[in-house]
């Protein structure tokens, strides 16, 4: 069944009961005779603009009249632009209209007791379109829906977003990505959340120097669950990763059809010294896991700072406290102070947020006074609070007013929004008011990695003062020209409308300054070249490079709508607008009418949300005897980045599991992350049979999981009987050992290097705990492709390009890289894998117990492997044990004697009892 806490999420408009009926119905659409067979997606990337079509064909096959629903999630960024519904040879399209008269519509339809409000956001990315329509016995319906993007560059790499969730088995079931960058790919890898070894079969990728063609078309049995369940494993995301090739020149000027595109993101270029202050909420509704997660992610972010970086930390609830007097550089000695003063820090009183903000720009007036800013630097204001001003100045606009001015263009203020109690529209004026940008924290148990994803993309300043320039003569049209910062990692994206009597070159300058010097970047594109570059309709969608131009137009007019006066408010909204029902965009200011066949209803209203109607969301439900409930197979898949590689555990220095940033010491997220969810009823489940309809504010998501973790997990293997115990390590060694040899540790260990093999590029680093009887930590980091793993009871940190993404033991994992595939299916078993590389698995016997290895095609090591269990595979002899036993011998590694023993251990893996050499280490 589908979570259902997707139906209350902020919709625009109320959700009226018969819609959790509809949603109850897709789960089952498939038993009520509504059979889908045929579901198609094909999605172009274009120079980073993607254009998706989503195509399900479905039939009736009961006797008497069903609703079909169609449903389907996509990026929050997208802009829809086209559906329609076939029905019986007649298409039924989908209107896009201003928002006020398709409002009326809407009002007419609710007080027929229709259904409205059609897209809402489900999620940190996601927003769900969901349409229902009658369908007579035998009839067909082809649903058509369609939206564009422009994948923004975040942290050195583009993500296409793709949901697959047809909730029953497919005939018919196709996914089709084409990429096509002129630029040339540099590298491209998948994801899945859902994938198995038997769909990888499924799964094609082709790719050559600027294209690449993704398909994944899986077969009835490799959908199915198992072959005695008609249920489809598909329920997840699909995620395309890639980025282009890049030169230290102007970028990449793309042109097609009187338009082009600027790309520019420059490799090579010096990092700038960078002077923060981080200003940190520490009022009452902070207390808890707000403030816990705040401190350990301000914690990693100190570490993060360059030797060449200034800071200081700001505290606040009712008052202000600065740390210390003025800014200090990021010493080591400061930077382990800082980290001590951060940690003590509690939650108390209320919210003065005016204070501590200013307080922030009169640290940073009075070291630029004293001069203490070095040249070429910087500065930053980082704010994070959770929560409306409620002590001193209390008026938003006021607050907006006061910071702008006292700011006054010298620095950038960023603000982060913890939870949904904060009005996220009042702290994105002001960030853009000054340079910024604003960026919601959501309160879950990966908040503190959210915190450090958010600042590496402003972590690595390379330029400031960003002006981009064209030939007068050939450009009539460009969007935003002018950047205060480029960040390692990002990219800037500028598009234009071409003059119709231009030159046949178009030349681009783009000037800028690094910390030391200015420097300008030159770069040309001929239009006759361009014209042939951009003929092949595989990959290339119509006029994608004009629609490019009007979604990115689109998009700054609204964010300049935000900070503008109200003189100048309402000639950004015109223009938006315009260009939204020009280009049929369903953008904040159009809605897309969706017209159905006579006798139903006549029509339902789709309204694009914005981030701030999270913030006191409301919905019906109701209906005799249903039902609230929340179900899911494990925790959601959460991109999250920010992260370099650690260490081995020589260089961790002391016991504790490993800071995901630095290598050092340190709890990542807290305990009560969820390992295994099952159907749990909330507490709304004993009052809603007796309530026909009520209203309700909606939890934030931090609420419904922990109502989740609380669920019981059944163990998938047998457990050991308690006379036979498991090993901590698994060992299968090369000839003449013929049996597995058991690694055994009595007591607990500090950080071990486990496993270290230069010619594999392969680090695997752990610390043992002898009372959980396993690793309390491992992590797994290859050189070739670049990975980290970081691996807890509670979850699985993936950390590539500086990007992370946190799972949960037993949720569906399936990333495909260059040469390497690490999986985790629902039984728990991590694993890590390739043609030429030794084979690791993790795994461990319940979130209380420890983490246990294993190791299988291990003829793969160098002879340069080396480590705690390295060591093993390299210059090992076997001889007998003094007394004539046959069940001792004696193992000598490296001029090292360790007694064997041959004794009955339990493994895990197999779930079963095995014959073994036992070695304690």
């Amino acid at each position: 069944m589908k979570v259902l806490n997707h139906v209350h999420t902020c919709s625009i408009f109320l959700v009226l009961p018969s819609l959790l009926l509809t949603v109850l119905q897709t789960a089952t659409a498939h038993k009520n005779g509504i059979d889908i067979y045929s579901l198609t997606v094909d999605s172009k990337v274009s120079s980073r603009f993607a254009h998706t079509v989503v195509t399900s064909r479905v039939v009736n096959k009961a006797d008497a009249v069903q609703e079909a629903v169609f449903q389907m999630e996509l990026p929050r960024k997208a802009f829809i632009t086209n559906f329609s519904m076939i029905i019986d040879g007649v298409t039924y399209p989908g209107t896009i209209k201003e928002k006020v008269a398709a409002h009326e519509q809407y009002t007419a339809a609710v007080s027929r007791g229709e259904n409205a409000g059609l897209i809402k956001a489900t999620g940190r990315k996601m927003e769900e379109f969901q349409v229902s329509v009658s369908v007579a016995p035998a009839a067909k319906i082809t649903f058509e829906l369609v939206y564009e993007e422009l994948l923004r560059r975040h942290l050195g790499m583009y993500e296409l977003l793709l949901r697959l969730q047809p909730q029953q088995l497919v005939k018919h079931l196709q996914m089709d990505i084409h990429i096509f960058e002129p630029q040339g790919i540099r590298f491209l890898e998948t994801e899945s959340t859902f994938m198995t070894n038997e769909l990888a079969e499924a799964l094609t990728t082709s790719q050559n120097e600027t294209k690449a063609h993704i398909r994944f078309k899986p077969t009835l049995s490799q959908q199915q669950k198992s072959p005695e369940q008609e249920d489809t494993v598909l329920d997840g995301h699909f995620i395309v990763r890639y980025d282009v090739n890049r030169t230290a020149s102007g970028g990449s000027v793309q042109i097609e059809n009187g338009y082009f595109v600027h790309h520019f993101a420059p490799e090579g270029l010096p990092t700038m010294p960078k002077n923060v202050v981080f200003v940190i909420d520490k009022s009452g509704s902070m207390v808890g896991r707000k403030i816990q997660q705040t401190k350990e992610a301000l914690i990693k972010i100190l570490s993060d700072l360059s030797p060449r970086d200034q800071f200081n930390i700001i505290v606040f609830n009712s008052e202000a406290t600065q740390w210390k007097e003025s800014l200090v550089p990021a010493s080591e000695e400061n930077v382990s102070m800082a980290k001590s003063y951060a940690a003590t820090i509690i939650a108390a009183g209320g919210t003065n947020i005016n204070d501590a903000t200013l307080a922030a720009v009169r640290l940073l007036d009075h070291s630029n006074r004293a001069e203490l800013l070095s040249a070429g630097s910087i500065s930053l204001i980082i704010l994070l609070t959770d929560g409306d001003p409620t002590v001193g100045e209390t008026n938003p606009k006021h607050i907006q007013k006061n910071v702008k001015e006292a700011i006054n263009n010298q620095y950038s203020l960023f603000c982060l929004g913890f939870g949904f109690d904060v009005s996220y529209a009042f702290l994105e004026k002001m960030a853009l008011d000054n340079g910024g940008l604003a960026r919601r924290i959501y309160e879950d148990s990966d908040s503190a990695l959210q915190l450090q994803d958010f600042y590496q993309e402003v972590a690595n300043p390379l330029l400031r003062d960003v002006a981009f320039e064209y030939s007068s003569n050939a450009v009539e049209e460009v969007t935003r020209d002018n950047f205060r910062h480029h960040f390692k990692g990002s990219e800037m994206v500028v598009a234009g409308k071409l003059r119709d009597q231009s030159p046949d070159v178009l030349l681009a300058r783009v000037r800028g300054q690094m910390d030391t010097q200015n420097i300008t970047f030159q770069v040309e594109s001929s239009t006759a070249e361009q014209k042939e570059l951009f003929q092949t309709p595989k990959y290339i969608f119509h006029n994608f490079m004009e629609r490019l131009w009007a979604y990115l137009t689109i998009q700054q007019l609204l964010e300049n709508f935000v900070s503008a006066s109200e003189v100048e408010s309402e000639a950004l909204k015109n223009r938006a607008l315009n260009l939204s029902l020009n280009y049929n965009f369903v953008t904040p200011l159009t809605s897309m009418v969706v017209t159905k066949p006579e006798g139903q209803e006549q029509s339902s209203v789709a309204n694009k949300p914005v981030e701030d109607d999270n913030r006191r969301r409301h919905f019906h439900i109701g209906g005799h005897g249903s039902k609230f409930r929340s179900k899911s197979k494990g925790w959601s898949r959460t991109p999250v980045s920010g992260a370099a590689p650690v260490g081995a555990a020589q260089r961790h220095g002391q016991p504790g599991p490993p800071d995901l940033l630095q290598g050092r010491p340190g709890p990542l997220l807290p305990p009560s992350f969820p390992h295994q969810t099952s159907e749990i009823p909330t507490a709304m489940d004993q009052y809603a049979p007796s309530m026909r309809h009520f209203i309700l504010s909606e939890p934030d998501p931090g609420l419904l999981h922990r109502v989740k973790i609380n669920a019981k997990v059944l163990p998938t293997k047998a457990p050991a009987p308690a006379s036979v115990q498991h090993p901590a390590v698994i060992l299968l060694l090369p000839e003449p050992i013929a049996d597995p040899v058991c690694v055994d540790m009595r007591q607990s260990q500090g950080p071990m290097d486990l496993l270290l093999d230069p010619d594999q590029g392969l680090e695997v680093s752990g610390q043992y705990n002898a009372d959980k009887a396993g690793f309390c930590w491992i992590d797994v980091i290859f050189k070739n492709p670049q990975l980290q793993v970081h691996v807890l009871p509670e979850r699985v940190v993936v950390v590539r390009n500086r990007r992370s993404s946190a799972y949960a033991w037993k949720e569906t994992l399936y990333l495909v890289l260059p040469g390497m595939k690490v999986t985790m299916d629902e039984k728990g078993l991590l694993l890590f894998s390739g043609p030429d590389k030794v084979t690791i698995s993790l795994s461990h016997n319940g979130p209380e117990k420890g983490l246990l290895l294993f190791l299988r095609d291990t003829d793969r090591f160098s002879s340069r492997v080396n480590g705690t269990l390295g060591q093993f595979y390299r210059d090992v002899v076997w001889e007998p044990a003094e007394a004539a036993d046959d069940s001792r011998r004696v193992l000598r590694v490296q001029g090292k004697d360790y007694s064997a023993t041959r004794e009955l251990k339990f493994d895990y893996q197999k779930g079963k009892e095995i014959s073994c050499w036992s070695v304690e280490l």
